[in-house]
């Protein structure tokens, strides 16, 4: 078995075992409970789940819990105040990669990439597989793949449908090789296509620390629109660069995860994974 079978066999293991915890984390379920559901022996089980997350899966049922939502909720509000009053972009992000972005011009936004070369590919992440495509000016799209490597694809390209793109993951995987690196010092540049508006928002998002979430009225009044509440939820929506635009890290104000372009569950893991490895 090559090594990407296997890691995309292990992250369907946990996955399932997340999926498991996800509806039944109010019965707290023991070790040999979840690691029968995962057809798997208890020590295995823990070995791999420790190596995908970092801690064991007891451990990690906590950070599934509403309660704990509404508590990384209260946290991100201080650390996101604190963070825009000094001028800075997510302080103290021991886990986060280096992002920078561009935006194309408002011309080039309105001919849907004409003149662009993209080069994409798929490949897997602790995450799932995913779609990634970059271009000389950096990274210009992630998505999960939530059915299908086809869909997945056709999505991109219809929102790229006058660039120039080529699948080729020669050139895409020394990008993915960055993104989920052990070094958290790589440096990684994203180029944005979308509105003004939009990139407001999606620059906002970036200054929500690892390990924090914020909500939409939050994130909606960091950039002075308060009344735009709405509009913000609509630009994270539509955000094209999933994971390193964490649109992941906004949830609803009474706690709960609220909906995610690549799976509410999807979500949730990204979110306990986080929150479990993050070091405040």
């Amino acid at each position: 078995m090559s090594k990407k079978e296997t890691q995309d066999q292990h992250y369907l293991l946990i996955e399932a075992a997340i999926n498991y915890l996800l509806e039944h984390h109010t019965e707290q379920p023991e070790l040999a409970e979840i690691a029968a559901h995962a057809g798997l022996s208890e020590f295995y089980f823990q070995r791999l789940f420790v190596d995908w997350v970092g801690i064991s899966p007891k451990r990690f049922l906590q950070f599934l819990t509403r309660e704990h939502m509404k508590t990384l909720l209260d946290r991100g509000y201080s650390t996101m105040n604190s963070t825009y009053q000094v001028g800075l972009s997510g302080s103290g992000r021991s886990h986060e990669l280096f992002v920078s972005t561009e935006a194309i011009t408002p011309a080039q936004y309105k001919k849907l990439g004409k003149g662009l070369s993209i080069e994409y590919g798929f490949h897997s992440s602790p995450f799932g597989d995913y779609l990634l495509a970059i271009t000389e000016k950096g990274i210009c799209h992630i998505s999960f793949v939530e059915h299908s490597e086809q869909e997945t694809e056709a999505t991109f390209k219809a929102e790229w449908c006058l660039a120039t793109v080529n699948r080729n993951e020669n050139i895409t995987t020394e990008s993915h090789q960055q993104l989920f690196s052990s070094n958290s010092a790589q440096k990684i540049k994203l180029l944005l296509r979308g509105t003004q508006f939009q990139i407001q928002v999606w620059q906002a998002l970036l200054n929500i620390p690892f390990g924090t979430v914020s909500n939409y009225e939050k994130l909606a009044a960091t950039i002075g629109k308060s009344a735009a509440t709405r509009a913000a939820a609509s630009a994270i929506a539509k955000n094209k660069i999933a994971y390193l635009i964490p649109c992941h890290r906004v949830i609803r104000k009474i706690g709960e995860s609220g909906e995610f372009r690549w799976g509410k569950n999807r979500k949730k893991i990204l979110l306990a994974y986080e929150s479990a490895v993050s070091k405040f």
